[in-house]
């Protein structure tokens, strides 16, 4: 038994260092690197491609466009604000100060319709009270003197047959006057200033309550019509204004085209107002004085592939790109440059080629992949 376990040892001594000079053949050696994981699920690849499955396609909503390369309008963004239309809008502001009065609706308030012509609201007018008991002493003086007019009539209609009728007359014209001139002066003691709707509308701002004392010419309602707005915008190149093909502003995923009604002749804040008209039911969600963006387009073209905005994403490096479908289940990205189009559309002017299929929709968790 001591023999058999010397011989087992003697050969396990002589077996372990030919076990340790053993090596893989060639093409077969893994390295210290750990092996690669093998997983179905989306992943970012050595190449900074992107394996993205069918399942996860469907579940991230990828939708594809065939780029296609055409001219497109060299396109300016300027920063503008919307406008009241001076046709479809008004101020109301009253001549004299007053302390305000409900009209016989009630105050309306900011949203509400209202019609040309209807009464909003009423301003009692103030006065100091010299100027009241001046005015209460003229009305006074008024009444008195109409009183001795009007006997002075009684007694020259009573001597009829011995005074001159052109006596008469004079008598009666002068107890008018007299009467018209106290009730214009008594009037001028409770007058109330009626402030009317200028045009038909919408309130878009309210600044009194009932009570409040407001001065002459001092803004109480602001009318204007939601359907028809203006658009002001500031261009810092005074040549743009003769190069306007169009212009377009995007309002929540829309397209609104916009119509060049004319620029300035004076420079404001060392740019050049621009204006632009635009109607349609698309304008009711914007409100007087909200700026926006507003995409002009130059009658100048340019050789680019116009592209969704939502197609735009950012490396790491903060450049321009987007996702092109090279497989059906792996994304490259293309480093692109890209200028405004309009609004909703980006032209690609470098990094694209025609006929690549770019990830129009789902680009963002694309993005994300990791």
């Amino acid at each position: 038994m001591k023999r058999t376990l010397q011989k087992a040892g003697l050969a396990l001594a002589l077996w372990l260092p030919l076990a340790a000079a053993v090596q893989a053949g060639e093409g077969h050696d893994h390295g210290d690197a750990p092996a690669a994981p093998r997983a179905n699920g989306p992943q970012r690849q050595p190449d900074g491609s992107v394996f993205l499955p069918k399942p996860a396609q469907r579940q991230f909503g990828v939708r594809t466009l065939v780029a296609e390369a055409g001219a497109l309008p060299r396109t300016v963004e300027l920063g503008g604000r919307v406008v009241m239309d001076p046709n479809a809008g008004g101020k109301v502001q009253p001549l004299n100060p007053g302390r305000i009065e409900p009209g016989p609706h009630g105050l309306p308030s900011a949203g509400q319709a209202v019609r040309k012509g209807e009464v909003l609201a009423y301003v009692a007018a103030s006065a100091a009270p010299i100027e009241r008991a001046n005015q209460a002493a003229q009305v006074a003086e008024l009444r008195a003197a109409k009183a001795l007019a009007d006997k002075r009539v009684a007694r020259l209609q009573a001597l009829a047959d011995t005074v001159p009728r052109k006596e008469i007359e004079a008598a009666e014209s002068e107890a008018a006057s007299l009467a018209e001139r106290s009730a214009a002066a008594s009037t001028g003691l409770s007058h109330r200033e009626a402030l009317a709707a200028p045009v038909a509308g919408v309130i878009a701002s309210a600044n009194v309550v009932a009570g409040q004392v407001v001065d002459a010419r001092e803004l109480v309602f602001e009318i204007v019509d939601p359907t028809r707005l203006r658009i002001e915008a500031l261009a810092y190149d005074p040549e743009l204004a003769a190069d306007i093909g169009g212009a377009t502003l995007a309002l929540g995923g829309e397209r609104v085209p916009l119509v060049f009604a004319g620029a300035a002749r004076s420079l404001r804040d060392q740019a050049l107002p621009l204006g632009f008209r635009a109607e349609g039911a698309a304008l009711s969600r914007l409100a007087v004085g909200q700026p926006v963006k507003v995409f002009v387009q130059t009658r100048s073209r340019i050789a680019a592939i116009a592209v969704p905005v939502a197609a735009l994403m950012k490396n790491p490096a903060n450049q321009a790109i987007v996702w092109v479908k090279t497989a059906p289940e792996r994304f490259e990205p293309r480093t692109v440059t890209a200028e405004p189009l309009d609004g909703l559309h980006a032209a690609v002017t470098s990094g694209l080629r025609a006929g690549d299929r770019v990830a129009v929709q789902g680009a963002t968790l694309i993005n994300q992949v990791r």
